[in-house]
């Protein structure tokens, strides 16, 4: 047992699924662990699923923020984060990511002298008019402890001038829950039978991102493209609709083609019940790119650019941009792939080589089989 307490900030959903290896393996080396919800994402129901799916028990504190500008949002967290780390004390502080919650995470544990661990650090997009690119440097580089996933984005680090000593390679914890819950999802899910949908018979998209929702023409742009894609297959799009992106077809009174099929949003079992079984995924999410790339299924990008090229080089992804044209060339190229990739983002043992780093923590004790 030890006497440290380690915090965790968390906001959205793929922050939760990202760091609940890290926050299990604590509970198994007997550590201690205080976790703040900023509510950045505010569906209270979803996520009680996501917590309960992973095995977590419920956040300590529930800051309760939610949507907001940018300035507003992030500085009504700080606030509340601080307050927090102020009452538990933890050795260190775990951020994940690129979110407005893992900018105030980093901020708050840096301005009260707390070790800041920054949990898939280093991707970069090198797209300036991303505000999750402004979180992502100026959270490298206040953060003691950096986590990239890959050498490609620990190299990054260094062009930067952060010090070799504050970096460690040490895959991405999304390889730990995926390969950790995907039987588990297969064996629970009943999201194919309700849907009435068979494995390989439908694609998938998923759409929230600002630059692409936000725009009316961009955004009918990539359901225009993905619904024609789509079509050429003889496949249904199955679209789990982000609440932002659902605002923003009432407010642009945007027609959804009749090829994609709108359903709510989905728990983690359900969603990635979906994502193994689909014949082919469209996404704007980087979290989704990753996943993809894990269990097998091709993956068409949304986007002009990307912080996870590393699928892309595999051959797990193919970023075709928001021109229907071009939607339409990618998932040509994609749908069907077998796969011959080896995922990009280690081995699964993510948690275990992060906690095994920082220096507050015990270091776990190796496991050997029985003679």
């Amino acid at each position: 047992m030890t006497d440290s307490t380690v915090g965790f900030i968390l906001g959205t959903r793929p922050e939760i699924i990202k760091l609940a290896p890290v926050i299990q393996e604590c509970h198994r080396r007997g550590v201690d662990t205080h976790i703040i919800h900023t509510g950045q994402h505010y569906s209270d129901s979803l996520d009680t699923v996501f917590f309960r799916q992973l095995g977590l028990s419920p956040p300590d504190t529930n800051l309760e923020v939610g949507s907001d500008d940018h300035g507003a949002q992030t500085g009504a967290m700080l606030a509340g984060i601080e307050k927090e780390l102020q009452d538990a004390e933890p050795t260190v502080v775990f951020v994940q990511g690129d979110t407005n919650s893992t900018l105030a995470g980093a901020l708050a544990g840096s301005k009260m002298d707390v070790d800041v661990a920054h949990v898939e650090a280093g991707l970069r997009s090198f797209d300036d008019d991303m505000p999750e690119e402004t979180n992502r440097v100026i959270i490298d580089h206040i953060s003691d402890y950096l986590f990239p996933p890959t050498a490609e984005t620990a190299a990054l680090l260094r062009d930067e001038g952060i010090p070799e000593d504050r970096i460690t390679v040490a895959g991405n914890t999304i390889v730990d829950a995926v390969e950790t819950f995907d039987d588990e999802a297969a064996n629970k899910s009943q999201i194919l039978s309700e849907l009435g949908v068979s494995e390989g018979q439908f694609d998938l998209l998923t759409a929230h991102r600002a630059e692409t929702v936000d725009d009316r023409e961009a955004f009918e742009r990539i359901l225009s493209g993905v619904a024609r894609a789509s079509a050429q297959a003889d496949r249904e799009v199955i679209y789990p609709i982000h609440p932002r992106a659902e605002d923003r077809l009432e407010e642009f009174g945007i027609a959804v083609p009749d090829q994609v099929r709108l359903i709510e949003p989905l728990g983690f079992f359900d969603f990635l019940r979906l994502e193994s079984t689909a014949d082919l995924v469209f996404t704007d999410s980087g979290g989704v790119q990753e996943e993809t790339s894990i269990l097998g299924t091709p993956c068409v990008t949304l986007r002009y650019g990307t912080e996870r090229p590393e699928t892309a080089f595999v051959g797990a992804n193919c970023v075709a941009g928001r021109e229907p044209s071009s939607i339409t060339a990618a998932a040509t190229q994609m749908r069907g792939k077998a796969e011959d990739w080896t995922t990009p983002f280690g081995d699964g043992t993510a948690a275990i080589q992060i906690l095994d780093a920082v220096s507050e923590l015990p270091v776990r004790e190796p496991v050997t089989a029985p003679e």
